[in-house]
């Protein structure tokens, strides 16, 4: 079924210079050196960052980014090939098979979250996603403040972030509004779609894709002013620092030379696969200003 996510793609970069061995011991560089295998950890259902194609090929805008860090390593290193293997994640088992060296980056969606920071490292930000609410048109409610769904009900998705932040807001402001928890992104929007919650609340991308993917898309406003936001980054080896410089020098590069924004337009501003199905989602001001200052911080202050 997931045959085609363990496929080796090979990448056409001619030798060019090496790269230091780190001091404290053996980096992940000489294990990739040795294998001529880079393994890339991905999520095969999260649109559009990392996911399966109509051919059930790994796509996607954070696994394409680690695609070209590849092609970025590969004359780092000296080699004449480096093959790249794909191993489907899931959140619960992204940062053990980054720690115990099954894949070597991790292209999907991870928070940056600082108290991520005491078991991985990050790779500079390649996007900032932000909570949003979403509702029906004709609903008397603004999408851009929670206030004004007082007293009605919102779905969220039971134990994440999106869930967390939104009762913490709703406690603090004394809204009274009552939280539907779903087991998945689907069941969240189908609570809307339904009518038995006046919102919804998502990260903005998912958010976008799920009204996108809706019968009659054009029934759905969605919020632009978040409620809280989280950068996104390529997840690394922890206390590597020679295979940490060697990557977000590669990430740095793709920012500066436009390859990211180019990447950002195809997958949240155009058609994707395998529906066709277009997020219609700008660049916000957070990411262009990451982009502008790159930088692999997970301190919100960081991104004012």
């Amino acid at each position: 079924m997931l045959k085609s996510c363990f496929a080796l793609l090979s990448v056409a970069v001619w030798i060019g210079t090496g790269v230091p061995v780190s001091a404290e011991g053996e980096s992940r560089l000489d294990k990739i050196r040795m294998s001529g295998r880079i393994n890339i950890g991905f999520p095969d259902a999260s649109p559009p960052f990392a996911f399966l194609d109509g051919s059930a090929k790994p796509v996607g805008y954070s696994l394409e980014i680690c695609e070209h860090v590849a092609a970025e390593l590969k004359p780092a290193l000296g080699l004449a090939k480096l093959d790249v293997g794909y191993v489907p994640v899931m959140s619960a088992t992204r940062i053990p098979l980054i720690n115990n060296g099954t894949i070597d980056l991790e292209c999907g969606t991870a928070s940056n979250l600082p108290e991520r920071h005491k078991l991985v490292a990050f790779a500079p930000t390649t996007f900032v996603a932000q909570i949003v609410l979403v509702a029906r048109k004709e609903t008397p409610v603004d999408v851009n403040d929670l206030a004004s769904f007082r007293g009605k009900a919102i779905s969220a998705q039971a134990g994440g972030e999106t869930q967390r932040v939104v009762t913490r807001l709703n406690v603090r402001d004394k809204l009274d509004i009552r939280i539907m928890p779903a087991k998945d992104t689907a069941e969240t929007f189908l609570l809307l779609d339904s009518g038995r919650a006046a919102g919804s609340v998502n990260d903005d991308a998912l958010a976008h894709a799920t009204v996108a993917g809706a019968k009659r898309p054009g029934d759905f406003k969605i919020g632009v002013k978040g409620l809280e936001f989280a950068p996104y980054g390529i997840l690394e080896p922890k206390d590597d620092p020679d295979f940490k410089a060697q990557v977000d020098k590669a990430v740095v590069k793709l920012i500066e030379d436009g390859t990211v924004a180019k990447l950002y337009t195809k997958y949240f501003e155009s058609p994707i696969p395998p529906k066709g199905i277009n997020l219609e989602l700008p660049m916000s001001e957070i990411l262009k200003r990451a982009l502008v200052k790159p930088t692999d911080s997970g301190d919100e202050a960081d991104y004012r």
